[in-house]
């Protein structure tokens, strides 16, 4: 196998795809080669799926892979430059809007659903911001195209098979165990295999399940990088009567308050109509709340879920968000076996343990079967807590029932993309030669962002060589 690239992409999630995409479309001399340390996506399946139960596969196949935890994921596409991450700070709002609607033809081009939520209901939408002005909360208006979990997997295949066809060296079950630098510049990789592989470009693309990796590398290799935010909180599930109204019209309703108590930013993110909470498995195990939806019938539910994410900021000396986050779910993983807690709202509100005699009188069934009925007060910090509550008390005035006291919340949902990198308007980190892009560095957060990062990326990359 040849040893030496053109570009090397470290991590095959949409960044990567779309750049790798972008690279082999402009120009088909290129050498690329793509290291994912997942599977390829036709071997990518979760035993969960048949026997209910994790049975700890190594790496997990929903958060690794081809894709990337996209490939499972809800499969939503935020069509608007004020969601999904901090492109409009790099490249202008402009360049980013203009980079979303190309990866969005691409999206399209493989097969995405042209349907888009939150376009042609204005009356209703107008209707659903003056509830939320009431309840103090901000709507974020943002057009929705959504994939659907089993739709985007197949969407991903496609893409996957179309760079192969394009001659992109697509390189699976392989992690890579360094970032070779000579002076001041990167110029490879060292595989876990002990390979070497050189490249005069090198992209970091690890997605948000590789942030921890990736701030080893920063710390390793000297790139520079500032604290970022940590998202920590729980995902919510309520009948989808009560969401109803929300969901017909806007699909995923995005709402932001700054709560009394506090004033911490909370945010809704990831609404999943007629769909099912999911347990997302990280490095050394790590269990995490998250939720999907299909475009099948088959597959659909009464529940709708969705997260409640309150948003932390840290100053000096605090310097590692990512453990922060990681400290509260593992606490939650030790209480309930390395499973996910659920509690109910009125428990939650008066302190109190949930119970398996109390859930099971419940109207509301739970879609996550395993998860462990408990107490969220043993896991979050108070703070954390009231900004929770203040949230669906407030969610209430614009959707009534949220805040019954049935409502389900499982935790611990949180976002691991707080390692920010320091980089110029070409992604370039602070040592040339090296690229960091999506989530895992901190620049998105979202599949849109994410894919449309790895256009710009590519053509920087593009641009540099006719130098």
């Amino acid at each position: 196998m040849q040893k030496n690239y053109d570009v090397i992409i470290i991590g095959a999630g949409p960044g990567g795809i779309f750049c790798a995409y972008e690279l082999a479309d402009k120009n088909k001399d290129l050498k690329v080669l793509v290291v994912e340390k997942g599977r390829s996506i036709e071997k990518r399946n979760c035993p969960k799926r048949v026997t209910r139960q994790c049975v700890g596969c190594k790496p997990c196949s929903i958060t690794t892979g081809f894709a990337g935890a996209g490939a499972f994921s809800d499969g939503k596409l935020s069509l608007s430059p004020d969601v999904g991450g901090n492109l409009p700070a790099i490249l202008g709002y402009d360049e980013t809007l203009k980079l979303i609607g190309e990866s969005d033809s691409v999206y399209l081009k493989f097969g995405a659903d042209e349907s888009v939520y939150g376009v042609d209901k204005e009356k209703e939408i107008r209707e659903i911001r003056r509830k939320a002005i009431n309840a103090n909360l901000k709507l974020i208006e943002c057009p929705i195209r959504h994939l659907g979990t089993e739709e985007g997997y197949k969407i991903y295949s496609k893409l996957q098979h179309h760079l192969e066809e394009e001659g992109v060296h697509l390189m699976f079950n392989t992690m890579v165990e360094q970032i070779l630098v000579e002076e001041g510049k990167a110029v490879g990789i060292v595989t876990d295999k002990g390979e070497s592989y050189y490249a005069g470009e090198i992209v970091s693309a690890v997605g948000r399940e590789g942030a921890d990796w990736f701030k080893d590398k920063c710390d390793e290799i000297g790139i520079e990088t500032t604290p970022g935010t940590v998202d920590i909180g729980v995902r919510v599930e309520v009948r989808d009567e009560v969401m109803q109204f929300l969901n017909e019209n806007l699909y995923e309703a995005k709402l932001v308050l700054y709560t009394p108590t506090f004033d911490d930013k909370v945010r809704t993110f990831c609404t999943n109509p007629s769909g099912e909470v999911a347990t997302e498995y990280y490095e050394g195990g790590l269990a995490v709340v998250n939720g999907h939806a299909y475009k099948s019938k088959e597959y659909k539910t009464n529940n709708t879920n969705f997260a409640i994410l309150v948003s932390k900021n840290f100053t000096k000396p605090f310097k590692t968000p990512i453990e922060y986050g990681k400290q509260i779910s593992q606490l939650s993983n030790m209480l309930c076996g390395g499973r996910i807690m659920v509690q109910t709202f009125g428990d939650f509100k008066r302190g109190r343990r949930t119970t398996e005699e109390r859930l099971c009188r419940n109207n509301l069934i739970p879609t996550l079967k395993d998860a462990v009925p408990g107490d969220l007060s043993l896991v979050f910090p108070h703070r954390i807590m009231v900004d929770i509550q203040e949230m669906l008390e407030a969610l209430d005035k614009v959707t009534p029932g949220i805040a019954s006291d049935e409502t389900l919340l499982y935790g611990v949902e949180v976002k691991f993309y707080s390692n920010k990198v320091v980089v110029d308007k070409n992604f370039e980190t602070s040592v040339k030669g090296l690229r960091a892009i999506g989530d895992g560095a901190g620049v998105t957060r979202g599949l849109q962002q994410a894919s449309a990062n790895g256009i710009s990326v590519a053509r920087s990359i593009l641009k540099g060589m006719e130098r």
